[in-house]
């Protein structure tokens, strides 16, 4: 597989700052899908569903919290 993305971007280390960056965002809303159960949603709704969205977000922010704080 290849990126669509040429060299003239990728060349650049910003490029690789982003990536490292955007890898990070994925996984928190990976595990807010898979392990949040944001997946298959039980309400209809943008305010539910906003609603449940955060509060999947703020229980993935305790998860992260106690490896936050044994790097410091």
């Amino acid at each position: 597989r290849r990126s669509a993305v040429d060299g003239r971007t990728t060349r650049h280390p910003g490029y690789a700052v982003s990536q490292r960056l955007r890898k990070r965002i994925e996984e928190a809303f990976g595990w807010i899908k898979t392990t949040g159960g944001l997946r298959k949603t039980r309400h209809r709704g943008l305010a539910r569903v906003g609603w449940m969205f955060t509060l999947r977000v703020a229980a993935y922010n305790l998860v992260r919290l106690p490896k936050l704080l044994a790097a410091t």
